[in-house]
């Protein structure tokens, strides 16, 4: 859960901190860690950067949130930064450039490959057998064209999920793509089946290390990270389309 509950809304919410932190003036970087932590609780903070917009600091938690603060750790802005003269969502870009990922670094060995016609678009996904929303992916990917997809077993719902994960990953036959297709796209359960599947357990792994809490979750080959089910078309856009 995150330390501070994000908002859809472009809004800015602020917080007074303890009455202990507001002697401090004109903190640095260190200084504002220091209380932004005493704030929480705990080391939580992962990285502090001064800004060059309104004299705040940026801090990202070891969460993965990013949120602002002043000189004096007196208030935190939990929301999104709007530059006016740009219209750009500052906060957003940021994030972007934080949630993004050297896609060449992943273990594309320990991924389910589906080839779709020439498969050369790639994307990798980060899947749950047993997610509603990883289904509908699976749906749409279905009736693409021209893309690899890799698919991390990512078992995080439950015992069933890892059984399940582990018969696809050991599946005979027609392998591992069928099987994963024949589950997540016609609902047939994926027969009993043994070998090493100690790459799901490397993928649960793997899926901390880059803060997955949830899926699917897909990363373009560019790095650029897509939380949550998109249709087709969208998706399309962003393989024809990548920014960072």
């Amino acid at each position: 859960m995150p330390l501070f509950p994000m908002r859809r809304m472009s809004k800015f919410f602020a917080f007074f901190l303890a009455t202990g932190l507001a002697g401090l003036t004109h903190a640095g970087e260190a200084e504002v860690k220091k209380g932004m932590e005493a704030f929480i609780g705990a080391p939580a903070v992962e990285s502090v950067t001064r800004t060059g917009y309104g004299g705040l600091y940026e801090v990202v938690l070891k969460n993965g949130q990013l949120v602002y603060t002043d000189a004096e750790t007196r208030f935190i802005i939990d929301g999104s930064l709007i530059d006016t003269a740009t219209r750009l969502d500052v906060t957003q870009a940021r994030m972007n450039q934080l949630s993004a990922i050297d896609f060449s670094k992943l273990p594309l060995d320990q991924a389910v490959k589906l080839v779709k016609g020439k498969g050369t678009r790639v994307i990798a996904t980060f899947e749950d057998p047993n997610c509603s929303y990883c289904k509908r992916l699976a749906q749409e990917v279905a009736r693409m064209d021209d893309v690899t997809v890799y698919t991390f077993l990512y078992p995080i719902l439950g015992e069933d999920s890892t059984v399940k994960s582990s018969n696809i990953w050991c599946a005979k036959g027609q392998g591992r793509s069928q099987a994963w297709t024949d589950w997540m796209v016609d609902g047939k359960v994926p027969a009993k089946a043994s070998c090493d599947a100690s790459a799901i357990t490397r993928n649960v792994e793997l899926g901390r290390s880059l803060r997955i809490n949830g899926t699917p979750t897909i990363f373009l080959a560019n790095g650029t990270r897509i939380g949550g089910y998109i249709p087709a078309a969208e998706l399309e856009k962003a393989l024809d389309n990548p920014s960072r």
